[in-house]
């Protein structure tokens, strides 16, 4: 059964979240702020952390990046903050996806599957390493090297280079990323500029001027050799 922490300081909301996630068949709990939500997931972790970004004490900005220093698991904001700056914001500090409040039950749990489903397993076929230069990409192992470092990335991150990876020299629209990456069939296309943007922080020497990660400008992104 798959685990989830609802970190909401509405009472209302936290607990309907919950109730409904449990009624999905999620294994669902609950905290009203940020550093108990932070204690709740370093006591036992949950699968999938939901993070308000209008808390008390500690905002949700700020929890997600402390969640991000120790953790990969998938992030979702559910706020009712809907401005281009507060999406952009929360995706930068690490979430994986993005949710405007109210919440359907359906959309939220389609959206908690396809997090799911964004793991580390490598497809049967799979190359052990994919090598762009100095970056190195481990399907079957779930790594990224960059001139023999590990480098730390997020399931989405990683499933977003894998893609890439995958397809080398070859554009990947932003759909077809949100479809293969995020599983969704449209969506919001910021999803994939902001991760594209985070790996290119720490796959690239000069993200300002990136040789591996490339914008096609008008077509989407390609990982080149």
């Amino acid at each position: 059964m798959s685990a989830v922490l609802v970190i909401e300081d509405d009472d209302r909301i936290r607990l309907s979240l919950v109730l409904a996630l449990e009624e999905e068949g999620y294994a669902a709990a609950g905290a009203p702020t940020a550093e108990e939500g932070l204690a709740a997931q370093r006591a036992e972790p949950a699968d999938t952390v939901l993070v308000d970004l209008m808390l008390p004490g500690i905002d949700g900005f700020e929890c997600i990046r402390q969640l991000r220093r120790t953790d990969d698991v998938p992030i979702v904001v559910i706020s009712a903050r809907d401005d281009t700056h507060d999406i952009v914001a929360a995706l930068e500090a690490g979430a994986d996806d993005y949710l405007v409040k109210p919440v359907a039950v359906k959309e939220l749990t389609a959206r908690l599957r396809a997090l799911r489903r964004r793991g580390r397993t490598a497809a049967p076929d799979a190359v052990p390493v994919l090598r762009f230069g100095e970056l190195e990409v481990s399907p079957e192992a779930g790594e990224v090297r960059l001139a023999g470092q590990r480098v730390p990335v997020t399931r989405t991150e990683f499933q977003l280079l894998c893609e890439l990876a995958d397809h080398p020299g070859r554009v990947l629209s932003r759909q077809q990323l949100l479809r293969r990456v995020w599983g969704y069939d449209g969506g919001d296309e910021r999803l994939v500029d902001v991760h594209v943007g985070r790996l290119r922080q720490k796959i690239e020497a000069d993200s300002s001027a990136p040789r591996h990660l490339v914008t096609v400008r008008g077509l989407g992104y390609k990982l080149a050799r």
